[in-house]
């Protein structure tokens, strides 16, 4: 059942310095939110129905499964037929794309005879696993994936979520580029989980470079900043991407530990008043912002979303 059968409207941006800020979470589909929580009207909703309330109270969502399987384009029909307009959905582009340990299986059966001989056992696919011409096809199957999307007015930005160990220098750089090209009819959001590209005389030559590609650099805050320093905050596009992850403190290496579980963290009021100057901020400086709660264990990072856009809200309200 489609979100215009339930004629649904899509919740509205923030205004915010003049730039549209849209706050959400990185799952509405996420089983603890789904079965441990009340936050859905009803525990029966079919997947259709949950998406169109989802974006009945939120403007945008981040598509995180798409880092472990590629989307196909049904699926990404069926997210244009599930949403009223004026909904955005960001996808996490998949991780053979940018370099992380992806699951053989996810890749395209006719790609398979691809992968290197020498690379067809392991346990883990990498980009490097796989012939250039394979590469490029998958880059392509990506992009066309997400047409019905982008067709429809509904797509914000591909996330590139790189590997922590991806270092800055010019391979990296050279990985980065590579998707620009691929992707170049895309918005783009880089996320770089290592420190050292925003460490000291390093923050403003990656700063720059993304800007001169027109890629958005994914600002986070999450355990590492809660426990050194605070998140870099900057915008590098027309786009300015906020990823916020839970300050869990607990020990992320813990085995057995569910993921989901590793992201349980409620944001207090106090932690996200942090983020209303940073966010009116980046709306100084950039006419569109993204905030999205990864912190997706039960209904934290909804709840979370909800009140982060009133304290922004409350922020720019004119006062009597």
């Amino acid at each position: 059942m489609s979100a215009n059968e339930h004629q649904l409207t899509a919740a509205p941006p923030l205004a915010v310095g003049g730039a549209s800020v849209r706050c959400g979470a990185c799952s509405w589909a996420d089983r603890s939110l789904v079965k441990e929580s009340g936050w859905y009207p009803k525990r029966t909703m079919r997947a259709a129905q949950r998406l169109a309330f989802y974006a009945s109270r939120f403007p945008v969502a981040l598509v995180d499964s798409t880092y472990r399987f590629p989307p196909t384009p049904d699926v990404a029909r069926q997210w244009v037929e599930r949403t009223p307009e004026g909904f955005t959905m960001d996808v996490v582009a998949w991780s053979l794309l940018t370099h992380n340990a992806t699951l053989p299986d996810s890749l395209w059966p006719d790609l398979q005879d691809e992968v290197r001989p020498e690379a067809r056992d392991r346990r883990r696919l990498y980009a490097d696993h796989l012939t250039a011409d394979a590469r490029r096809e998958a880059w392509r199957r990506f992009g066309h994936a997400l047409e019905p999307l982008r067709a429809a007015g509904r797509l914000g930005c591909v996330v590139l979520r790189y590997p922590y160990w991806m270092r800055p220098g010019e391979t990296a750089r050279a990985a980065i580029v590579e998707a620009r090209d691929a992707l170049s009819h895309l918005r783009l959001a880089i996320e770089l989980p290592n420190l050292l590209w925003v460490e000291d005389d390093q923050c403003e030559p990656t700063l720059a470079f993304l800007e001169d590609q027109d890629l958005a650099f994914v600002c986070t805050d999450g355990p590492p900043q809660a426990e050194a320093r605070p998140p870099v905050v900057a915008s590098t596009s027309d786009l300015a991407v906020v990823r916020l992850e839970g300050r869990n403190p607990g020990d992320w290496d813990e085995a057995g530990l569910d993921m989901a579980q590793r992201f349980a963290y409620r944001y207090p009021l106090v932690e996200l008043e942090e983020w209303v100057p940073r966010l009116s901020a980046l709306a100084a400086s950039t006419p569109e912002v993204h905030v999205l709660m990864a912190n997706c264990w039960r209904d934290d990072a909804v709840v979370n979303a909800a009140e982060l856009e009133a304290l922004l809200r409350r922020s720019v309200a004119p006062s009597n």
